[in-house]
Formats: structure tokens, sequence, C-alpha cells
């Protein structure tokens, strides 16, 4: 039966606190790097997305399914770098990769075998006729909003509510509104995520909300003559994990094709991970564009994007497509291996059984006690919603419990878990996890669910 929430809720902020407690005991020394660091960079931290409450962890390694801090706790990772990091830590033959690039030379600035094979393998599994590198996520939905727009010959991009895509200009926007800030829900305005974007540039993106076709056929019928592009992920990854109800997917490409816009999907967390061909296999609806980057690379620095040759070869036209990097020989190498020798048949079929081991027994737990929470199993990746049902759209994200959230993150860290920091992100288990990596954060989470129930 479930526990009351605000009985719950009661109980999780007493957690918070005493976990907190806790977890300054056993960290002073990233208390103390963090002290430092904060002298010499914003928030002592290298991008703002690793900044934390009451302060960052600062590793100091990793091997397998593990990293270590710089006090010396050692933990089980489920935020494998932000979701980059499938092929674990120095999986042996990524670093013989990597070793075997350096051998050669670490940069050229030109074109090497290893990028040519590792463009076939991409096109192979996304279905796409060519591929532009780069060096990051940001990198990639940059160049393909750049591109789409140039092969439609109109301006205004379309995103979805809550979703987030890198810190360019075109994409900031309506990344995390406030319910009051958005606007109606089945119109939703376009709200900056960052100062210093000028304001002239919100002209230029529309925001309409996740697993709606009626929203985005009326905003096509009214604004299709403006709008060139539209960019999106097909599972939404940036408040958990939202699954596109059924045809979604494919009324949206149908609208798209309709109306003479370029459908892009940002695959760069589901790319690889979810499906060898990423979501674009997983629900066999193909995009104009994908954009990919993370767990292409092994960890190494990397981002890439492709698609129908007809657009891909605007580049050849004017559209410029950059990068000192791009290409760069070690990512190259890193990420050869992981697509072609770690990332195997096999190896989807263990991830696949490791991920349902971790979300139907999370389901489980979380059921038997009356915690208000649902997961999702997508093999590697998932998550825990501390809501009562499935999220469909971003509004939907302001009724998570941040109090089950906050609790059960502390609660986990101090039982050598490590996880991502917001309650927006999901777990992404790699090939170098084990049954009894499983089983250990399964043990924590019906630890902290008992004190949930009561």
């Amino acid at each position: 039966m479930p526990v009351p929430t605000r009985e719950i809720d009661r109980r999780a902020d007493e957690l918070t606190d005493k976990e907190r407690r806790r977890f300054e005991e056993r960290t002073p020394k990233s208390l103390a790097l963090y002290e430092r660091a904060e002298r010499s960079m914003p928030f002592g931290v290298t991008s703002s997305f690793q900044a934390g409450d009451p302060y960052p962890i600062y590793l100091a390694g990793g091997r397998g399914s593990r990293v270590t801090d710089i006090d010396g706790n050692s933990y089980v990772d489920y935020h494998n770098g932000f979701g980059s990091m499938v092929a674990g830590h120095s999986h042996p033959k990524v670093r013989a990769a990597i070793e075997k690039a350096a051998a050669t030379g670490t940069h050229f600035a030109t074109t090497t075998e290893a990028a040519v094979l590792l463009a076939e393998e991409i096109k192979r599994r996304f279905g796409i006729d060519k591929v532009r590198f780069t060096n990051s996520g940001t990198e990639s939905t940059m160049d393909a909003v750049r591109l789409a727009r140039a092969a439609a010959g109109k301006d205004v991009l379309l995103k979805i509510e809550g979703s987030y895509h890198g810190h360019h200009d075109a994409v900031m926007y309506s990344v995390i509104p406030s319910m009051d800030s958005g606007g109606p829900k089945e119109r939703p305005w376009t709200v900056p995520f960052s100062r210093g974007i000028p304001v002239e540039a919100a002209s230029h993106t529309q925001v309409v909300p996740f697993n709606d076709v009626n929203a985005l056929e009326q905003t096509l019928v009214e604004h299709g003559e403006r709008i060139g592009a539209m960019i999106m992920e097909p599972i939404m990854m940036n408040i958990g994990i939202v699954m596109p109800q059924p045809g979604y997917l494919a009324k949206v490409r149908e609208l798209c094709t309709k109306h003479d816009v370029v459908l892009i999907f940002d695959e760069v967390k589901t790319g690889v991970t979810v499906a060898p061909g990423g979501a674009t296999e997983l629900f066999g609806v193909q995009p104009d564009l994908v954009c990919l980057a993370k767990s292409i690379g092994g960890g190494a620095p990397i981002g890439a994007f492709g698609g129908r040759a007809d657009i891909m070869d605007e580049i050849e036209h004017g559209v410029a497509a950059l990068g000192t990097f791009n290409g760069n020989p070690l990512s190259m190498g890193a990420a050869l291996a992981t697509l072609t020798e770690v990332l195997t048949p096999d190896a989807y079929e263990y991830l696949a059984q490791l991920g349902t081991r971790l979300a139907s027994g999370c389901q489980k737990i979380l059921d038997g006690a009356g915690v208000p929470a649902v997961t999702t199993d997508l093999g590697c990746k998932g998550s825990i919603t501390f809501r009562d049902r499935p999220l469909e759209r971003y509004r939907d994200f302001a009724e998570v419990d941040d109090s089950l959230f906050d609790a059960y993150w502390f609660w986990s860290i101090n039982r050598d878990i490590y996880q991502t920091p917001g309650k927006e992100e999901q777990w992404t288990i790699s090939v170098q996890h084990s049954e009894a990596d499983i089983d250990h954060s399964l043990d924590v989470l019906a630890g902290y669910c008992d004190l949930m129930a009561g």
C-alpha cells in the first residue's frame, strides 16, 4: 500500500540531513580540493553540470565497473561519464587502441584510415549515407542544425520542450523552464536557458511538447513555411527517461516530410546504447540526420552526425562543418575498437540481461515498500522516476518527488554507488558490470525503501 506523500517526504528529508552529514565525513579530501578548485574554476569544476551540493566528488581513477574518489572510496559506477562509458573504465581493447594510436602520433589534422572505417561502421549501424565527425554532442547538434536549415532553405528550428541538445544558442531554449514561465502546455513559449543569448535569436527557435502529435501538426500547419528543421531525442532523456508513445515517432516523420522539415534525431545519449543502431533501429523510424557522441567513443572525446547523402553533400556546397580535432586518431581508434570489438551482439545481450535484472528488481522493491516510483528498462540505460506513473512530457516532471530523489542519492553514494547528481539523468550500465554489482544496488535500494516505508 502506498505510503502517504506527506509522511514519506518527512522521512526522506530527515534521512537526507543525516546522510548528507555522513557524506561530508566520508569525503574531506573532495571538500578540500573543491575549496581550492573554486578559486581557479567557476563552481570548482570543468563543466557546470559537474557541480554538486554541498560540493562535487573528485575522482582519482576507474577500472571496470568501479570508480575511486580522492578519499579512497570505491563505488559501483552508474554515472559512467554522463552515459559515455558503456565500455566501462579502462577497457583492455579500448586502452590498446589508444596506445596503438598514440605510438604513431596523437594528432595530424588529416583523415586517417581509422576514421574511414569508423564512418563505415556508423553508416551500417544507423542506415545513413554519409558521416562527419566532431568532438562532442554539442558540436554534432550545432552542425546538424546549420546543415538542416541550409538544406531546407528555411531558418526556424523546432525543438521539444524540456530537451537538452548542447549549449549552442539555437537549442538553448526551454531546456528546464519553470512551470509558470513556459506558457500554455500545448503551445510552449520559447524560454532562454542562459544569459548572453541575443534576444532576437528566440525568433528562430520554436517549441512543442513531446508525445503531442496534435500540437506538432498545428505548429507545422501555421508556421511550416518558416520551419526548416526539427531536432528531438527519439527517447526523451533530459527528465529521466520518457518513452515515445506508440506511433508518435512515425507521425513526426510523416509530418516533417509533408512540411519539408529536416528531421534530426539527437542520439547523443541513445545512439549505440539502447540498441546497436540506437533509437533509430529500436523504433524503425529513419530521421534525415542523426547526431551521436558519448558512448560511441569508449571514453574518448568524439561526436558525429550523418544522414541522407543529398543533405550531407550540402557541406560541399558552402555549409561549414569544421574542426581542427575532427577525426583525431586517438578518438578514432578508441571509437572503432568500441563499436567493433566491445559493443558486439553478445555484449548487447549481456547488457539487456543486466538492465532487466536491475530495472525489474528496483520496481519490485519499490512496489513492495509502497514507494511511488516507476522504473524504465532500456538495456544499459534505465531510471527510477519518483512519480506514481510514467512521464509523457516535460510538464509531468514537476510531479517528480525531489525529497525522495535527494534522500536516495545521498543514501546510495554513502553505500558505494556512484550516480548522476540530478533527478533528470539516467543510470548507465557498462559491459564490465556484473550481476554482483546489480545485486548490491538492489540491496541498497531495499534498505532505503524499508526506511521510507517505516
